[in-house]
């Protein structure tokens, strides 16, 4: 059985992000800019739902959030799980959010699972433990740095979740379904391919993020959305 399980994950891989391909082909951008566009449309997706209102009123305390806007998981057989994602840090001082670092989330569990999920994720960092977990090459959720599920549901604005001191609060929506999904076990890797082909040369995410020596002006709509919704 498991000679047989690489085969079936890659092939539940290219199932998956296929379309996605396909359609940054035809548009004529890089895979990279065009999840920093996706990441943008589900940060508009989350905050302007009122299922969501803790965490927007919430941005404004964040250290950053990671932002996937296709978290696949489940399947047939193979449940595996992941998506690719840009983190941005809020900056304490100035309040502006920094330039965007590209990372992959996934885990992988063998077993008999019924069907598959989409969902539009928002990883709110909550300490400075879990900006600097992120300034690594890769860690695990759970053990290097703690998640819990983010508070669901309307009227949580002035709310105050017991899993506050987590260092990342999650929050998830699948077809119009509403999920603080744990995420505990993921590992979270950072994508320096995508990194050089967004800013034109190899750079880590403390190059990005904490000496701020490479910008995209592509990048701009993305953390104007995350301003202003931090800013309600």
């Amino acid at each position: 059985m498991k000679r047989h399980v690489a085969p079936v994950v890659a092939l539940a891989l290219i199932l998956a992000v296929g379309p996605f391909i396909t359609a940054v082909a035809d548009s004529g951008i890089s895979k990279p800019e065009a999840l920093v566009e996706r990441a943008r449309v589900t940060v508009q997706s989350l905050t302007s739902d009122p299922n969501f209102s803790w965490l927007t009123e919430h941005l404004k305390e964040a250290k950053g959030v990671l932002i996937i806007p296709q978290f696949l998981k489940g399947g047939f057989i193979i449940g595996g799980s992941g998506g690719s994602g840009v983190l941005l840090v809020r900056d304490d001082k100035t309040g502006q959010w920094s330039q965007p670092v590209f990372y992959t989330l996934g885990g992988l569990s063998i077993g008999l699972q019924m069907g598959g999920e989409a969902a539009e994720v928002i990883l709110m960092v909550r300490t400075q433990r879990g900006v600097d977990a992120l300034m690594t090459s890769g860690f695990k959720l759970g053990g290097d740095a703690s998640v819990a599920a983010g508070p669901i549901g309307m009227g949580l604005e002035g709310s105050t979740p017991h899993n506050l001191s987590a260092d990342f609060l999650s929050f998830a929506k699948a077809k119009g379904a509403y999920a603080g999904m744990s995420l505990e076990g993921a590992v979270i890797k950072v994508r320096n391919d995508w990194n050089e082909q967004y800013y034109g040369k190899p750079v880590s995410p403390v190059d990005i993020v904490v000496t701020k020596s490479v910008s995209n002006p592509h990048s701009a709509a993305l953390r104007a959305v995350l301003g202003a919704a931090a800013r309600r």
